[in-house]
């Protein structure tokens, strides 16, 4: 079964190349343009794996980050920051405070970008299933 993944960006044109790279790799791609667009998107479609931008006019990748992570249906779903904001503290806020999965910066390589997706999802299958001990 195909592992669903949600990107939310502003930017149609990221979220078009984000879905031509995972949909090559034989991922469903489901798409929101906006923070408030994705958050109601990870509350419906329940995805496998979230790629989240953080800077969005109508509510940011943190505030988005934020509700989906107090939300016990949701908090399980692995979150992927994928942003412009590479600075060492944006990192560090999101690696160490937040705990996201991940955090890259664009531009970034879709090799990059597929192995990350890959290993998280690989490591919650891990979880899920007790292999991974």
């Amino acid at each position: 079964m195909k592992k669903h993944i949600l990107c939310i960006d502003d930017d149609p044109q990221v979220l078009t190349t984000l879905r031509l790279v995972l949909e090559h790799e034989d991922f469903q791609v489901s798409m929101a343009a906006g923070g408030r667009q994705g958050l109601e998107a990870v509350r419906q479609l329940k995805p496998d794996l979230v790629l989240l931008d953080l800077m969005m006019p109508d509510m940011d990748g943190w505030e988005v980050y934020q509700q989906v992570r107090i939300d016990d249906a949701l908090k399980h779903i692995p979150i992927v920051i994928f942003t412009a904001k590479g600075g060492t503290i944006d990192r560090s806020i999101g690696l160490q405070i937040a705990k996201v999965d991940a955090y890259l910066t664009k531009p970034l390589s879709p090799q990059v970008l597929l192995r990350t997706v890959r290993q998280i999802l690989n490591a919650k299958a891990d979880e899920v299933t007790g292999s991974g001990q």
